[in-house]
């Protein structure tokens, strides 16, 4: 027999979240995320999705009518994409710079696509002509690519991607799940086709939601392979002329018909992660867009001065780096994972650890949504210049967090 008893009501401890992701919500989207709950065709409700959709243009800046929300984590938006953008057999090209780059390879592959990659070291990014040599060579239907990718913390240079795919008839998709908030993208200026992000990052919700946003050439390839499931299609709905999309759920064409004039039932909008997303994008154009990019570029800035003031090396090309993640290469002879759990248990800190070619190299320590700020960015370098120094390593006493201070000044 279960005993219920041993089950407690939820409650987690206090964390300050400074890893690549999730971090700590604003309390402001909780509270959205706390109200009661309505119909899915009430009026209300239906009216919230429309300024979900007017305000995520806003962020994404763009004039794309399906830009929108996807139900489920940010690989829920990617997949989403990807599922109904391509057929068995198309050629894709990823360029993988880490470890997201694979995961597109990945879902890519599960669609049974015929999937081309060009690598660079972790640690670096990929200049527009290297991406354009392989377009010429691959001929891909499309160009899947990641903005941000916080298993390196590096970002990849988008402005000029667009018009090489627009040249070469590409369609262009970016994951921006980790930078999209905290980091310049453009869509529109940048020929963006298609993109995807999530809430527990830059934005500052809880993971669960994935706005993504869809240009009309988009639109149109996903309306080509429309199939109207049985049951709520009618007489009117005709399928298209292309080959169907291998998922119900991750269907762009009926998710668009759900959130268009039509709401056609598909699923069930999770309510209380649309009140997250809505706030999420309320308060950053609140506080501007420009300025919260700004501001993620200003306490990461001053993460990285106190890192280094410490004497600690950094990882990969700087010049290319996140505004809201740092990669800190682990000193010779201190146990990574050994660091990690003092913050966490002495500080109530948590950082980030990596994976892949960079497991047990580096820690990812993150400055991003509601914990781009200095009290964050302050705390988190004295807890790891003091975690360090009792486990060996030398630094000057409060060195990271005068240089943390001066950076703050000067800026």
């Amino acid at each position: 027999m279960l005993d219920i008893a041993k089950f407690n009501q939820i409650n987690p401890p206090s964390r300050i979240l400074m890893g690549p992701g999730p971090i700590n919500a604003d309390p402001r989207v909780l509270r959205a995320m706390a109200s009661q709950l309505i119909g899915q065709y009430d009026p209300v409700m239906t009216g919230y999705m429309n300024e979900v959709m007017a305000l995520y243009r806003a962020l994404f800046r763009t004039e794309n009518r399906w830009t929108m929300l996807i139900d489920g984590t940010s690989r829920a938006g990617i997949e989403a994409i990807i599922l109904s953008a391509v057929r068995p057999g198309d050629k894709v090209l990823v360029p993988v710079f880490g470890r997201f780059g694979h995961l597109l390879c990945e879902i890519a592959r599960r669609c049974r696509a015929e999937v081309h990659t060009i690598e660079v070291p972790w640690g670096e990014v990929f200049t527009p002509d290297q991406i354009e040599d392989a377009i010429k060579k691959v001929k891909p239907r499309l160009l899947l690519t990641v903005q941000g990718d916080t298993s390196t913390t590096m970002l990849q240079p988008l402005a000029q991607l667009g018009e090489i795919c627009r040249r070469h008839g590409v369609l262009f998709y970016t994951d921006a799940t980790a930078s999209f908030g905290g980091n310049a993208l453009e869509t529109d200026a940048w020929g963006l086709d298609a993109a995807s992000a999530g809430l527990q990052k830059c934005l500052g919700g809880p993971s669960g939601s994935s706005p993504i946003t869809l240009s009309p050439e988009f639109e149109a390839l996903v309306r080509r392979r429309k199939c109207v499931e049985e049951g709520i299609r009618t007489a009117e709905h005709v399928d298209g002329d292309d080959e169907m999309i291998y998922s119900n759920y991750f269907d762009l064409g009926m998710i668009m018909d759900y959130w268009g004039p039509e709401r056609l039932n598909h699923h069930t909008e999770a309510t209380s992660m649309l009140f997250a997303a809505r706030e999420c994008a309320r308060l950053i154009l609140e506080e501007g867009l420009d300025t919260c990019i700004a501001r993620h570029e200003l306490h990461g800035a001053a993460l990285l001065a106190g890192i280094q003031g410490m004497g600690l090396d950094t990882f990969g090309d700087l010049d290319n780096k996140m505004n809201n993640v740092l990669g800190v290469a682990i000193p010779k002879g201190i146990h990574g994972e050994q660091v990690r759990q003092m913050m966490l248990n002495d500080f109530s800190i948590e950082i980030g650890t990596s994976f892949g070619p960079l497991q047990g190299k580096i820690w990812r320590i993150g400055t991003m949504g509601y914990n781009a700020r200095k009290d964050c960015v302050m705390q988190t370098l004295t807890a790891l210049e003091a975690v360090l120094n009792r486990l060996g390593f030398k630094s000057t006493q409060g060195a990271a967090m005068q240089a943390a201070w001066n950076y703050y000044d000067k800026a």
